[in-house]
């Protein structure tokens, strides 16, 4: 198994209960486990009844196993801050102002977020010392932005670096009229910072390109056609997913049980059934849960229960 493992869909679908199920398996195989929600409506704490935060905490009463919950509005405002310092740094203090109100401009449009978002992965993924890291993702939309990020940005900073060693050369050639430019390429911060962002969405892109994805979906359609697109979407960006996991299914009524109730909840599980076993045929990765629906919260014994239903290796 991969050392990064991610698990996405839809929300409201319980990627959190299978992520920290799924955690909670690894640990008790004797891996040092780490799961990481990224999902801006954190549950994991809920999940676990413990507060956890941006470091790694271990989760009480379970051996080898570490909680932490990325705040993602904090980690726009913390890489705007860091923007601002890096160009400040380079950049004369007149044009401070009007670059400062670019960037906060820059940090209003798509894709901002699941910049600065990608960032802390990066630190995360690279610094975290654990056997087996979890992550308990954002809603589909927001992850495949993401996860598409690392190539997109690391062409970005190629272009951005031969722009730059051509102002350089421009300027030095201003510099002494028509003869040859000096070499001034080597030590210039600016392409220093750039090389030091491509080597950072390199790695990304060659972790994520390692990594397993797993994806959770409930047994109706809305659920259903979005793991569909989002298998393919997957495809298209390389990365493998090795398994879907179908959670919240309708448990089926006793043989014996009459009424309006039970008629409903038959109706119900026959026509999951369907789906269920149109996914079985149709996806290219496959089920490898069905996890039932529970009256209680999951979480203790319940949550260990859910991670025995998991056909996922540790």
């Amino acid at each position: 198994m991969a050392e990064f493992v991610f698990f996405g869909g839809k929300g409201g679908v319980g990627k959190t209960t299978v992520a920290s199920a799924y955690a909670l398996k690894c640990a008790r195989a004797g891996l040092d486990t780490l799961v990481v929600s990224t999902d801006p409506a954190h549950s994991t704490g809920d999940v676990f009844d413990q507060e956890f935060g941006d470091d790694p905490r271990p989760v009480e009463g379970i051996e080898n196993l570490r909680a932490m919950e990325i705040d993602p509005e904090t980690e726009v405002q913390e890489h705007l801050q860091e923007t601002k310092r890096a160009l400040g740094e380079q950049l004369s203090s007149g044009m401070a102002g009007e670059i400062d109100l670019q960037i906060e401009m820059a940090h209003r449009t798509p894709g901002a977020y699941e910049a600065a978002l990608l960032d802390r992965f990066i630190d995360v993924m690279r610094d975290a010392d654990c056997d087996r890291m979890v992550f308990d993702t954002s809603p589909t939309g927001s992850t495949l932005r993401l996860l598409s990020l690392p190539d997109l940005l690391e062409k970005w900073v190629d272009r951005l670096a031969h722009k730059r060693e051509k102002s350089i050369d421009y300027f030095e050639m201003a510099a002494i009229g028509k003869q040859e430019p000096r070499r001034v390429r080597e030590g210039d911060p600016i392409l220093a910072r750039l090389q030091g962002r491509k080597e950072r969405f390199s790695y990304a892109g060659e972790a994520l390109r390692g990594s397993a994805f797993y994806l959770v979906c409930t047994p109706d359609e809305l659920s259903v056609r979005e793991t569909e697109r989002s298998l393919s979407t997957h495809r298209e960006y390389g990365l493998s997913v090795e398994g879907v996991v179908i959670n919240k299914r309708t448990p089926e009524p006793e043989p014996h049980e009459e009424g309006r109730g039970a008629r409903f909840l038959r109706e119900k599980v026959a026509t999951e059934r369907e789906r269920i076993d149109e996914m079985h045929e149709s996806f290219d990765a496959p089920i490898v849960g069905e996890i039932g629906t529970r009256v209680r919260e999951i979480k203790g014994d319940l949550l260990a229960e859910v991670a025995a239903e998991l056909d996922v290796d540790v």
